[in-house]
């Protein structure tokens, strides 16, 4: 009875991941993941959305790719049914939409026959989520009425093909074929053999909707040659048909200001999403690379005794996001909250530092205009804060600048420190590798920690980040770049990282030098 009751509390979910573009989920595909005790998912799904998952969801890889299975379709469906069985709400993630080419279908079936819960979440298809990244429609009211999926690589048991090629070929306006780079020149040869004009547009867009997209434009004439001298290889998306003209006009995703720039996110690895996020909106690829560690300091006990005085300062300055985030965090652990500021002036450098503190409950009492040390003691110079106790919560590794313009003002400054940043080498090989190999475009360095320790990481071979454009987010970052015989290419005007995507953008716009 225990081991019935288990099984019927099992329940996949068949969920379609999209294209490949991690934004083209859909909200209940990303509702699975969020609650999902197992991911069994397919090659050529972004590891982004692996990341949706709960941290202790078992990830399991099942993807084919050419000559290469990580598991044959058989193990899979035993796999998927052992996992229900064991009571787990399992996600199995599959590319594209799992009842449009894939193995979806098939997988339904085992469930249904071993009695397993499931539910299917449909996905974007490749079929028409690529043509439209490639400036496509599949249909278009003067051009094209119709369209017809076909599979470009049919099931090699079959005793005969299922595709009627005499119909196919004149039966729809736009053909797409998934699947079929292998196989370009035998469709082409089909199609032409069977009625469609040699002149007929054809494109091939391989890896669609990533930044890695490319796509080709010829006939069916030309395009088999075309594609083996730019080597296209799959995975690739085939249209055929005259939408394909449309391209050439509406041609949108590899017009985006930083399409195809590979650059380098140095940030600490729980804060590299937005940074990411920004550029990957701009068309860029993100390589995260996370140099720095933000870790508890050696002890908490300078920074209980500060929390514990705090009445006894005039004023409180969080430099970062993490100063912010690490103090409230043993706040809470002596059982304080933000009421345990009241009658303290507060002040933050940079508008993520101050909208982290008003996310506790905190209003700055001083936000400067310029985000920097030297901003921050302009305009703080126009205030009466002679004489005033400062409690100043940083990083272990932080400058002493800040600390000595506020004793120049007269202020008595108490300096605690309330994390710790490290080199990071956990998660920097692909980065390194691909520095080393001069594949990368824009290094981003968002704090001297960040250039300090990628230096470190790169040891005696620190030339070759010079074959990239170095962009910092401010000038103090910059500095410590020229103090390392280093110049930076980009800084941001204004200092944050929006400001810093602005500036690099800006850069590739043909303008020179970030602004």
């Amino acid at each position: 009875m225990g081991k019935e009751i288990q099984m019927r509390r099992g329940k996949i979910y068949l969920v379609g991941a999209g294209p490949g573009d991690p934004g083209l989920i859909t909200v209940k595909g990303l509702e699975c993941l969020r609650k999902a005790d197992v991911i069994i998912y397919d090659r050529l799904i972004d590891d982004s959305l692996l990341g949706e998952a709960p941290a202790n969801a078992e990830k399991i890889y099942v993807g084919k790719g050419r000559g290469c299975h990580a598991m044959e379709q058989k193990e899979i469906n035993l796999l998927i049914v052992s996992k229900a069985r064991e009571g787990k709400t399992v996600v199995r993630l599959k590319g594209g939409d799992p009842f449009v080419l894939g193995r979806g279908g098939e997988e339904a079936e085992v469930l249904a026959a071993n009695k397993i819960p499931y539910e299917i979440v449909p996905g974007v298809s490749s079929a028409y989520a690529v043509p439209a990244y490639a400036g496509i429609p599949v249909t278009h009211r003067r051009l094209s009425s119709s369209f017809t999926v076909v599979t470009g690589h049919e099931a090699p048991e079959k005793s005969k093909p299922s595709i009627i090629w005499d119909k196919t070929s004149t039966g729809s306006d736009t053909l797409v074929f998934l699947m079929g780079m292998e196989n370009l020149a035998h469709i082409v040869n089909q199609l032409i053999q069977n009625g469609k004009p040699p002149s007929t547009p054809v494109a091939v867009i391989s890896q669609g909707t990533s930044p890695q997209q490319r796509t080709l434009v010829g006939t069916l004439e030309d395009i088999v040659s075309r594609a083996k001298q730019e080597g296209f290889e799959p995975p690739a998306v085939i249209v055929v048909g005259e939408v394909v003209q449309l391209r050439e006009h509406l041609c949108w995703f590899d017009n985006l200001p930083l399409f195809g720039k590979r650059i380098l996110v140095t940030r600490a690895e729980h804060q590299a999403n937005e940074l990411s996020r920004l550029l990957l909106e701009l068309g860029a690829m993100p390589i995260e690379m996370p140099v720095i560690k933000i870790s508890p300091p050696y002890t908490w006990k300078k920074l209980d005794q500060a929390i514990l005085n705090l009445q006894s300062y005039h004023w409180i300055i969080f430099t970062s996001v993490n100063a912010v985030e690490m103090f409230f965090k043993r706040l809470y652990t002596l059982n304080l909250d933000a009421r345990h500021f009241a009658g303290i002036r507060i002040g933050a450098i940079g508008p993520a530092t101050a909208k982290t503190l008003e996310e506790k409950g905190l209003h700055p009492n001083y936000l400067p205009k310029t985000f920097t040390s030297q901003g921050f003691m302009a305009g703080l110079s126009k205030r009466d804060i002679a004489g005033c106790r400062v409690l100043l919560p940083r990083a272990n590794i932080a400058g002493n600048e800040l600390a000595e313009g506020l004793i120049k003002l007269g202020a008595k400054v108490h300096q605690v420190a309330t994390y710790k940043t490290t080199t990071a080498t956990r998660g920097t090989s692909q980065g390194k590798e691909m520095l080393l190999r001069g594949e990368i475009d824009v290094v981003t360095f968002t704090s001297a920690s960040t250039v300090n320790s990628l230096l470190a990481i790169l040891g005696q071979r620190r030339e070759v980040i010079k074959r990239a454009k170095l962009a910092c987010i401010g000038p103090n970052t910059a500095a410590v770049l020229t103090e390392n015989e280093l110049k930076a290419d980009i800084v941001a005007k204004e200092h944050t990282i929006p400001g810093l995507v602005a500036a690099i953008e800006y850069y590739f716009q043909g303008k020179g030098e970030g602004r």
